[in-house]
């Protein structure tokens, strides 16, 4: 009997972890009924809405029957009120105001996490967030009025505007800089990356000149230019990195082309300009000169539709992970996340699509 005991505790640790993992994973396909696509036929789609992200289980997955009978169910962990996405190599970043922290998923080996620091790190509104080449993480809290940096572990390493008046509602990380949209001061503020200190800002400029910030509110940053959302004015701003104006395009109303509420901003390989509006409910994608291509998403009526949308984020890395939704006549060159702060699909994940070619 003693010769048998560890062998009997070896079996049943192995029975336990093998139920543990035991879950079977959100595996809806295509179905050609219920699709989603932008524009809607008989025009040529060019957006397919693909699925939706709101809770862990569709990313983990639930537990078999079995497991369930053994191990109860696997608790759902609910991704409340999503603000700012971002993403790098095979996981998403979401600024979840509902719960004063981040939702991380990893798409790669079905994880999702929940960040919420302590200590030095805590945070009180994330709003927005990015990571530099380094995996290091810079979330843009609004109520603490800091930008938070953390390592490639989540471990805290300092904070940026101790001392200074400014909400910061948007963070970017491009080259040597650290660029940082501050609210209160209606600019955006640029720090050195290695020394924390700040650099300069921009624009210096005052109201009713075509370069001022009256709202800023989100951003975004390639090599040449920074693009920023002003809701104050309803339009894309953009300027050199070293803070020259460029251009602007957007107006104030109710038309295609036009904001009433805009947030997130983000930019394709092509530079086409995708722009998020809370008030329409969609994301309009611009050229880089600022003509209106088309946009996606509205009001919220089933799937593929929107809830007060927040961030735009584009994806060229995790197609592999969605092309089970595919419909199966198109090609998929990237992918689209979009938050949602209110309704039932809090991310929604939609694919820039292309038919294929037909070979008679």
């Amino acid at each position: 009997m003693t010769r048998e005991k560890p062998y009997l505790t070896i079996l049943l640790l192995t029975l336990l972890v093998i139920l543990s993992g035991a879950c079977s994973r959100h595996t809806t396909k295509f179905d050609p009924g219920t699709a989603v696509f932008f524009p809607a036929p008989p025009d040529t789609a060019r957006i397919q809405f693909l699925t939706s992200i709101s809770n862990s289980v569709q990313v983990t997955g639930q537990r078999s029957a079995f497991a369930r009978f053994i191990l109860g169910e696997l608790p759902s962990v609910d991704i409340v009120k999503p603000y700012g996405i971002t993403v790098q190599g095979h996981k998403l970043y979401i600024c979840d105001t509902g719960i004063d922290g981040l939702e991380i998923i990893d798409l790669e080996n079905n994880k999702f996490d929940v960040f919420s620091p302590t200590g030095k790190g805590q945070l009180k509104l994330p709003l927005n967030c990015c990571l530099d080449e380094a995996g290091n993480l810079y979330v843009a809290d609004g109520r603490r009025k800091q930008v938070v940096v953390f390592d490639n572990s989540l471990n805290y390493i300092y904070a940026i505007g101790e001392g200074e008046d400014f909400k910061p509602t948007d963070v970017f990380v491009k080259g040597y800089y650290i660029y940082i949209v501050d609210l209160t001061g209606k600019q955006v503020v640029v720090y050195d990356r290695v020394s924390h200190a700040r650099v300069t800002a921009f624009p210096e400029s005052e109201a009713g000149k075509e370069d001022f910030l009256y709202s800023p509110t989100n951003m975004f940053a390639t090599d040449s230019a920074v693009y920023v959302s002003d809701m104050g004015d309803s339009k894309v701003k953009i300027y050199t990195p070293e803070g020259r104006f460029i251009s602007s395009f957007g107006s104030n109303g109710m038309n295609i082309g036009q904001f009433v509420r805009i947030k997130g901003i983000a930019l394709d390989q092509e530079s086409n300009i995708y722009a998020v509006d809370a008030a329409f409910e969609n994301v309009q994608i611009f050229d880089k000169s600022g003509q209106l291509l088309m946009f996606f998403g509205g009001p919220y009526q089933g799937p593929g539709y929107m809830a007060m949308p927040a961030k735009v984020a584009i994806d060229y890395e995790n197609l592999e992970y969605f092309e089970k939704y595919l419909d199966p006549e198109f090609t998929l060159d990237y992918l689209v996340f979009v938050t949602n702060q209110y309704g039932p699909e809090k991310i929604g994940i939609y694919g820039f699509v292309k038919p294929k070619i037909k070979i008679e």
